[in-house]
């Protein structure tokens, strides 16, 4: 790694996977792919890259469509065909955060677990590491190529497989709150938690089984806002941004 030994953001991790939702690349209440908020994480990439991040992103696809969507008025699409028309959205996601980055100058692999090899590698897992090694930003799109499976688990899993030391999930809000702060203005955040008081107090930090994932590796997770200056670069560096869940 560079040295950063002056750098008020110089990295804590070595290695991290981020989790992006579709909605991180997306419009504001409507569907579609804006390059402006593309553009406008892939800039804090960048910087974290150039910093000698190991860097693999899970991408989301609510930003083109859910598989909810479809399943929600009748059986007209069955819901394990809507969740993979959910997967096909998430490689469009990541095929624009690729050539964004790559107009920047940083090498990407982009990796499907659903194989479709004229656009995408598909996901192994040694050339995924052998990709983070060589100082490439691996893009994890297509979920886990199951259906019945949110991106919080593929996140989760991903993470655990490519041994990284931390799991990032960028929010629209600033972390863990004891309720909805959409629905609260009284709801207060939690700056640091562990696995056993999010079990205890019933938070919603991820998916059951995404959490339990994180929980037996001690993985930290680490819940943020994406939207908040230097976001991204803050909480790689240990800043005090969101909330950390830890053993």
């Amino acid at each position: 790694m560079p040295d950063t030994s002056a750098d008020p953001l110089a990295p804590k991790y070595k290695r991290v996977l981020l989790k992006l939702s579709g909605e991180a690349l997306g419009y504001v209440g409507k569907s579609g792919i804006s390059l402006d908020e593309t553009k406008a994480i892939a800039e804090q990439l960048k910087r974290v890259h150039a910093r000698g991040v190991e860097l693999a992103i899970v991408v989301g696809g609510g930003n083109i469509l859910r598989g909810a969507q479809f399943t929600a008025g009748g059986e007209t699409i069955k819901p394990a065909t809507a969740d993979y028309m959910g997967m096909l959205g998430t490689v469009m996601n990541g095929l624009a955060l690729q050539d964004t980055l790559e107009a920047m100058g940083i090498q990407t692999r982009l990796q499907s677990a659903v194989r479709m090899e004229t656009v995408a590698e598909p996901y192994i897992r040694r050339r995924a590491l052998r990709h983070l090694e060589k100082g490439r930003i691996v893009i994890l799109a297509g979920g886990t190529g199951n259906p019945f499976v949110t991106t919080d688990t593929a996140a989760a899993l991903r993470g655990r497989e490519l041994d990284v030391q931390a799991v990032l999930k960028a929010t629209k809000v600033d972390g863990v709150f004891n309720v909805d702060p959409e629905k609260n203005q009284f709801a207060e955040k939690y700056d640091r938690l562990t696995y056993e008081q999010v079990i205890k107090q019933d938070l919603r930090v991820m998916d059951v089984g995404a959490f339990a994932i994180c929980r037996e590796a001690k993985l930290p997770i680490m819940v943020f806002n994406y939207k908040k200056e230097q976001a991204i670069e803050k909480v790689i560096a240990g800043h005090p941004v969101g909330t950390i869940v830890t053993g």
